[in-house]
């Protein structure tokens, strides 16, 4: 199954709120600058997750994006829906007579099988889930002086 870069891009914007949600709306540039996706790009994905009303904006001075819903309500499914493509893994389990084999074919029902089971993991996870994840792997990475003490100590 192909998870196309804009889903994967609009995770991270979630994230990223969640991670600095505070009552103030955070502005597209300190998002795109924290996660490296391209502002007019992560615009057009905020535009999307906003129609899905995952995600609010609020124009102005003080305004930005924020989340519309709590990050354990944002299930990865959610954002697949709102933001990838309607595509399959393979071109046949969406329109039967685009493959000659289908028929008699017996990998149909394997790649069905696969993406069925993918679309299940991403219903089953959450922002928040992401969000824990996060917070875990940062406070388990090494700080710099921690690194430089252990190469000067080899």
């Amino acid at each position: 199954m192909h998870i196309p870069v804009k889903v994967d891009y609009g995770v991270r914007a979630l994230i990223d709120l969640a991670l600095h949600a505070d009552s103030q709306p955070i502005r597209a540039s300190d998002i795109a600058s924290r996660t490296m996706i391209p502002e007019p790009f992560l615009a057009q994905l905020m535009h999307a997750m906003g129609k899905n009303g995952i995600v609010r904006a609020q124009r102005g001075p003080q305004g930005g994006h924020a989340l519309a819903m709590k990050p354990e309500d944002i299930r990865l499914s959610m954002v697949m829906d709102s933001l990838g493509s309607s595509e399959n893994l393979m071109a046949c389990l969406e329109n039967s007579t685009s493959c000659i084999h289908v028929p008699s074919c017996s990998q149909r029902e394997v790649w069905e099988s696969v993406e069925t089971a993918v679309y299940a993991i991403l219903d089953t996870r959450t922002i928040a889930d992401l969000v824990t994840r996060s917070r875990a792997m940062t406070s388990d990475a090494p700080r710099d002086q921690d690194v430089a003490v252990q190469s000067a100590n080899n």
